[in-house]
């Protein structure tokens, strides 16, 4: 029997596609399910959805909810973490509103920018301290990990950690199917080629068959037709010829072009939305609501499609052996050469019963590689401090971070820093 931890379970909705995904396979649809969570409630609102997601799709998986996560982890042969250290509540409101009053804005604040550090400083410990449960409990299973920062997250636990680990998003196949829609295409006639670090890595290669599909992402352009919501990744292809795999509200916190204090006529040009995630939250726990009220109406059905998330196809391809390609996060050793060796990148890799087997690409165009370097610096200032607990590297992360540095002066970024870290003390006792 097959045997799968869900840790940080208690993201109910996530959980539950994922779940969805792994029922979907006649294989694992007998497996043993452990669901662990802090969160006494939401553990027991994932654990109905588990047990009716199960009966929906006529399957019988042993489900198992628990509050102890070492009891969760032994003997498991994958570990799947969804984990938001600090909560939306107050963590995730304090990384907006502390640099708001600095003048500094955000739109996501998980991956990059002065949020994203700080989302990584709480959370790599976390995740160390899970994969040394690991290493003791379940040393040779898979971690696979959903949890932003995915790049410095990845790579401190690769320096940190035996456990074998691969980090999971779903830009790379999201953003294909949305250019399938801009350009006319079926998504299923497209081919492409990706790699970068996650959040920003580029179709090297965006192709039908033989043809080349970039021009018509050109005519999208020049007929008008990027959609709203879309502005700042395709005035990106404009500038640099390749699209990026994130989305725009993600991408335009990357960089220190779009997102200006003195420059409102931006935010309205690029349609950037400001304190998105806060929004985002909010919704998610509205969703979180309306499915505990689901779950309790037994006359409700629920959705079990499968999704794009990749976490099923490669429990699936390790266990029956079955060929398969996935975008991962992994160590770059010798992967992409004009990217620093160790740091966390983004390429396709090939699955099976071998494991994560990572396609070497050489190097990147210049610009690219160029451009994402700006974002390696600050990871791998962050990944520093978490393992070090040296308080210096947060200052030199948050200077070096492109958008902040475009927004404040050297005062500012050493005064935000300091006031982050004192809000954020329960998480970061180390630098006090």
């Amino acid at each position: 029997m097959t045997t799968i931890t869900f840790i940080g379970a208690g993201s109910t909705i996530f959980a539950k596609r994922l779940l969805v995904d792994i029922l979907n396979f006649p294989e694992l649809s007998s497996s043993e399910i452990r669901l662990f969570d802090i969160d006494p409630e939401r553990l027991g609102t994932s654990e109905i959805s588990a047990q009716r997601v199960a009966e929906t799709m006529g399957v019988h998986p042993t489900i198992q909810a628990t509050l102890d996560r070492q009891g969760a982890l032994d003997g498991a042969d994958y570990v799947i973490t969804m984990i938001q250290v600090g909560g939306y509540r107050p963590a995730t409101v304090v990384d907006f509103e502390i640099p708001k009053r600095f003048g500094l804005r955000q739109t996501i604040a998980d991956t990059l920018g002065i949020g994203g550090i700080m989302r990584g400083l709480r959370t790599i410990p976390v995740l160390l301290d899970i994969c040394r449960d690991m290493e003791r409990l379940c040393p040779d299973a898979l971690l696979l990990n959903y949890v932003n920062p995915m790049a410095m997250n990845c790579w401190a636990i690769s320096r940190a950690s035996p456990v074998r680990t691969v980090g999971l998003c779903h830009s790379v196949q999201n953003t294909a199917a949305e250019l399938a829609a801009d350009m006319g295409v079926p998504f299923e006639e497209i081919d492409y080629l990706a790699a970068g670090i996650n959040h920003m890595a580029f179709y090297l290669k965006l192709e039908r068959g033989r043809q080349n599909l970039y021009p018509l992402v050109d005519r999208v352009i020049e007929e008008g037709r990027v959609p709203a919501w879309n502005r700042v990744r395709y005035e990106m292809y404009r500038r640099l010829n390749y699209f990026v795999t994130e989305s725009s509200e993600h991408f335009c916190e990357y960089v220190p072009w779009f997102i200006k204090r003195d420059r409102p006529d931006l935010i309205e040009q690029f349609n950037i939305p400001l304190d998105e995630y806060i929004s985002r939250c909010e919704k998610q726990i509205a969703g979180w609501e309306a499915l505990r009220a689901q779950l309790q109406d037994g006359s409700h059905k629920l959705e079990t499609r499968r999704s794009k998330e990749y976490a099923s196809l490669i429990i699936h391809s390790m266990q029956t052996g079955e060929p398969r390609v996935i975008y991962g996060n992994v160590p770059n050793r010798g992967l992409i050469t004009n990217l620093p060796d160790g740091c966390c990148v983004e390429v396709p890799c090939l699955v099976d019963k071998l494991g994560i087997q990572p396609t070497q690409i050489g190097m990147l165009p210049p610009h690219l590689a160029g451009l994402i370097q700006t974002n390696v610096n600050v990871q791998s200032l962050v990944v520093e401090a978490a393992l070090t607990g040296k308080r210096e590297h947060i200052y030199h992360a948050a200077m070096l971070d492109p958008h902040t540095a475009a927004e404040l002066d050297l005062d500012q970024i050493w005064r935000l820093v300091d006031e982050l870290i004192l809000a954020h003390r329960e998480w970061l006792p180390e630098y006090h």
